[in-house]
C-alpha cells in the first residue's frame, strides 16, 4: 500500500462519507461535483445505510463487511459500519491504494450546529480523520420540508468547491494547518446565500422530549434533519408494527428550538454559509472549571471526614 505522500503532480485524492448512507442524495451530488471539477481524484468509503446520529461510535467487537457499489468517476465502497468506521477504514491503507489528502463527510440532510455537532456522524467522520491527522470538513445543508429539493445539494457543493480547492492548494505546499477540521453548514435558500462567514460553535439544540406510541409508524419518521416525515401515504398502510405484549413503545419528538447569538446556528438562518473550526476537546468553560477548583478539595475533606 502507498504512504501518505502522492504525488501533485497528479490530481489531489479526495475521500467522501457521511452519515445518510451512501445512496443518499447528499452524497452522491457532492462526488458529481467533485467528479465534474476534474481538479480531484474521488474515493467513496460511506455507511451501507442510513446512520444519522450515530456521532463518533465505532464497531469494535466483529468484523464490518464492505460491498465495492458503481459511482461514476469515483471508487466506492459501501461499509456496514458508522461514519467514523468508514474513515477510519479509508484513511488506514487497507482498503485504497493511497491515503486520502482530504476528507469530505456529507453533505447531510440537515444542519449540524451548536450542540448537535455532538450527535452528528457527518462531523464524526471528518472528526476521526482529524485523529489521524488528515485534514478535513464536514459538510450539511439546513434541509426543509417544502422549500428544500434534492438539486439544492448540487449547490451546497458547488459552493463549496472553493474551500476544498484552497484547502488542498494548502496541503500541497505543507502549510495547512492539522489543529482542527472545518465544518461547514450552508442555508436552505442556497442559491441566494449571503456569502461565507467564519462562526464559532453555539449552544443551539433542539430540546426532545418523548412520548408513548403503541406503533413504530405512529406519529411518523423523524428524519435526519430533525423534522417529521409528512408522507401522508404511511397512514395508509397497513400497521404490522404494533407493540408485542409487555413491551411499551417511546418514540422522540422535537418539542423547542434553542438558538444563541452570534454563532454558527444563528448565521445560518440568516443565510450565511457558516464555516467554523472544530477540535475534539471537550473542555469546561472558565467559570465551570473556576468553581471546581475550590470545590473539589473542600468536598473530599469535608465528606471523607464523615465516613
Amino acid at each position: 500500500m502507498e504512504n501518505n505522500n502522492n504525488s501533485y503532480d497528479e490530481k489531489p485524492t479526495v475521500m467522501v462519507t457521511n452519515d445518510d448512507g451512501i445512496d443518499a442524495a447528499g452524497l452522491r451530488a457532492l462526488v458529481r461535483v467533485l467528479v465534474s471539477s476534474n481538479s480531484f481524484r474521488v474515493l467513496v468509503c460511506a455507511p451501507d445505510s442510513e446512520k444519522s446520529a450515530v456521532s463518533h461510535s465505532i464497531t469494535w467487537r466483529h468484523p464490518v463487511s464492505v460491498k465495492q457499489v458503481d459511482i461514476d468517476g469515483a471508487i466506492a465502497f459501501a461499509v456496514s459500519g458508522t461514519p467514523a468506521d468508514c474513515t477510519s477504514l479509508g484513511i488506514s491503507g487497507a482498503l485504497f491504494s493511497s491515503i486520502p489528502d482530504l476528507v469530505i463527510s456529507g453533505i447531510n440532510m440537515g444542519s449540524n450546529c451548536g450542540y448537535h455537532i455532538v450527535y452528528s456522524g457527518t462531523v464524526a467522520g471528518a472528526r476521526e480523520a482529524f485523529f489521524n491527522d488528515i485534514p478535513a470538513v464536514s459538510v450539511s445543508y439546513d434541509w426543509v420540508g417544502g422549500k428544500s429539493s434534492v438539486d439544492d445539494y448540487t449547490l451546497a457543493a458547488e459552493a463549496c468547491l472553493p474551500i476544498f480547492s484552497a484547502i488542498v492548494a494548502e496541503i500541497k505546499n505543507k502549510s495547512y494547518p492539522l489543529r482542527g477540521f472545518l465544518n461547514i453548514d450552508l442555508p436552505t435558500d442556497i442559491a441566494n446565500h449571503k456569502g461565507y462567514k467564519l462562526t464559532k460553535q453555539g449552544k443551539s439544540i433542539f430540546k426532545m422530549g418523548w412520548r408513548q406510541v403503541i406503533s413504530d409508524r405512529q406519529g411518523g419518521k423523524m428524519l435526519s434533519s430533525m423534522e417529521m416525515e409528512s408522507d401522508s401515504s404511511a397512514k395508509t398502510e397497513i400497521d404490522t408494527s404494533a407493540v408485542a405484549a409487555g413491551q411499551l413503545l417511546f418514540k422522540r419528538e422535537v418539542r423547542e428550538s434553542v438558538v444563541d447569538d452570534d454563532t454558527d446556528k444563528q448565521f445560518l438562518q440568516e443565510g450565511y454559509i457558516t464555516v467554523t473550526p472544530l477540535g475534539a476537546v471537550s473542555q469546561a468553560e472558565t467559570d465551570y472549571q473556576s468553581y471546581f477548583k475550590e470545590w473539589l478539595p473542600s468536598a473530599v475533606q469535608r465528606f471523607s471526614s464523615s465516613l
